[in-house]
């Protein structure tokens, strides 16, 4: 049968090798450029593209409104 504890301690120092190893260091610069890239981006959140989204149909139902009413403003004075 598996010792449990003798696991544990080899997940742990393995994580503690890991921790040490150049591929953490490879892990944070790589996050640290990609944040540089990403900051001089112009992006926008989910939320304010959800906002911006909402007001283009209510702009585009109202125009929508507007272009009937103007149509039928035209058809009586015709």
């Amino acid at each position: 049968m598996i010792n449990t504890k003798m696991l544990d301690e080899l997940g742990a120092k393995f994580s503690e090798m890991l921790a040490s190893s150049p591929a953490k260091d490879i892990e944070k610069n790589a996050k640290a450029v990609f944040a540089g890239v990403f900051s001089r981006l112009d992006l926008v959140t989910r939320e304010e593209f959800e906002v911006q989204r909402e007001v283009l149909t209510r702009t585009r139902e109202r125009l929508a409104q507007l272009e009937a009413r103007v149509a039928e403003l035209e058809a009586r004075k015709a």
